[in-house]
């Protein structure tokens, strides 16, 4: 064999390597799906090493079980419910988890002026939303239940000890504890060298780094008059979360009208002041939980002014006369799909 014939042989042995590294390294997706936090949790992470996205993803599951333990109502013996079974008496001890997302939950009631509430226990068990012992109830009884809705008498004692300060309060953190579950996933996922990865816990959404092609993910905005998964628009995000609180996540319907979920603390109904969906996009998932309940209940003009008063925060909200309202940040980044809605603030 002659020396050029050798010197392409080799080059021909190094390109198929080349090739073959270039395969075997190839990202991709892997996807996994449980229920918890009542609710459908998707997690999709792209890595070359299937069994280790598998393993990651598990890690994830595992970690969203532990705060789902401390702090659900509907689970007897969380950190919440001891709290919650012992008011007005000796203060009780939690975890770190627990104390950071009540500490997290008065922040947000106090910059909202109560409109984000943590102490609405008693409220959502009197109605019973999308559950099936719904009903209606008198105002003398949503007025008695107001009494014991008071994020001012959550107190904490400055050593991941807090108790409630009257009887029959209760603490309810389904507006925040998803969010601070995706914030625990994140960590996990990026500690885990993963550059690009898709959050989804039931619609608390995290784009973490970028797709394949080092572009920014692209999230839909849901039609709050649609089916899930129908957009408005698209937002474009890398290392973000997006949450949405609207009236179409989980409502009962009674002689033609729709109750939902989001209720006013200081009312005692559910929230109407023709916000219809709000959307917050923050740096994290908790924040972004809290506020985007917050912004519903406070309408256009005070949500909007809230969120122009803090830094690396924006929101889409949407009214029920189809109109769009963008925070000041978000405007040119925020791209409808729909023409039926109408952004109203973009200049």
């Amino acid at each position: 064999m002659s020396k050029r014939m050798i010197i392409l042989v080799i080059m021909l042995i190094l390109l198929f390597t080349i090739a073959l590294q270039g395969c075997s390294n190839k990202k991709e997706v892997v996807t996994r799906s449980t229920f918890m936090l009542n609710t459908k949790l998707d997690i999709s992470v792209w890595i070359e090493d299937k069994n280790r996205g598998v393993e990651i993803i598990q890690e994830c599951f595992k970690r969203i079980s532990e705060i789902e333990e401390k702090m659900s109502v509907n689970i007897e013996n969380s950190e919440v419910n001891k709290i919650n079974d012992h008011t007005q008496k000796e203060f009780i001890s939690v975890s770190k988890d627990t104390s950071e997302v009540l500490n997290a939950s008065l922040k947000y009631a106090k910059l909202s002026n109560g409109a984000f509430d943590p102490t609405i226990g008693k409220l959502v068990e009197l109605w019973g939303i999308g559950k099936e012992n719904f009903r209606v109830p008198k105002k003398a009884e949503i007025d008695e239940v107001l009494r014991y809705v008071d994020y001012q008498l959550l107190i904490n004692n400055g050593e991941n000890k807090f108790k409630l300060a009257k009887d029959h309060m209760r603490i309810d953190l389904g507006g925040i504890a998803k969010g601070y579950a995706g914030d625990e996933v994140y960590k996990i996922i990026k500690k885990n060298s993963v550059e690009g990865a898709i959050i989804n816990l039931g619609g608390n959404i995290i784009a973490l780094g970028t797709k394949i092609d080092g572009s920014n993910w692209r999230i839909g905005i849901q039609d709050p008059f649609e089916p899930t998964g129908t957009h408005i628009g698209v937002v474009e995000a890398s290392d973000k979360a997006i949450v949405s609180s609207g009236n179409y996540e989980r409502f009962s319907i009674v002689n033609e009208k729709r109750y939902h979920h989001i209720i006013d603390p200081k009312t005692g109904y559910p929230s109407e002041n023709g916000i219809i969906s709000a959307t917050i996009i923050a740096n994290y998932s908790m924040d972004a939980d809290a506020l985007s309940t917050a912004v519903y209940v406070l309408g256009v003009e005070k949500g909007l002014e809230l969120i122009e008063n803090m830094e690396n925060v924006e929101s889409i909200i949407i009214t029920k006369d189809y109109k769009v309202y963008l925070s000041s940040g978000i405007k040119g980044a925020f791209e409808i799909k729909n023409n039926k809605f109408q952004i109203v603030n973009q200049d």
